[in-house]
């Protein structure tokens, strides 16, 4: 029988976990549980349905693209020649694996996209390549990250 949870309202608990594990994804429930000064079965419970609920979505391990000689991130505007064809063109950037996020937006550009390449000569072929061509897409405006100052989760 599937539980409902629609009616499930985070409390002081939940946030602590989510708190916890926003900072270190790997530290064990057990750990957790020490902390927060209840059972790991508790912590267990709260992550099921924190995941059922759809507010967690797995764990990632997370690279320093520079580290592994991905040296220049870029923003993407992009304008679709009709708003009609966004999904057809989230299908085809879906497939250039640079692409890192992409945004259905408001404003001038009809989606925003961050990519992430090795080089300049990379980026181009990326641009030229992979991207300007897709159907749909009537141009591209880029802007080069010189540097990322903040990056973060929400604070719960």
């Amino acid at each position: 029988m599937e539980k409902n949870y629609s009616n499930y309202d985070l409390d002081n608990l939940d946030i602590q976990i989510l708190s916890i594990l926003m900072e270190d994804a790997s530290i064990p429930y057990t750990e957790i549980a020490k902390k927060l000064i209840v059972s790991g079965g508790t912590i267990h419970v709260r992550m099921k349905k924190m995941e059922e609920l759809g507010i967690i979505h797995g764990s990632n391990l997370i690279i320093n693209p520079q580290k592994v000689g991905f040296d220049i991130t870029a923003f993407l505007g992009i304008y679709l020649e009709k708003g009609s064809q966004y999904v057809d063109a989230v299908e085809q950037l879906r497939q250039v694996k640079e692409v890192v996020e992409l945004h259905y937006c408001t404003g001038s550009y009809s989606m925003f996209a961050k990519i992430i390449c090795k080089d300049t000569a990379h980026l181009r072929k990326v641009l030229n390549e992979d991207i300007q061509g897709l159907k749909g897409i009537q141009r591209t405006e880029t802007i080069i990250s010189l540097e990322e100052s903040i990056k973060r989760q929400i604070t719960l």
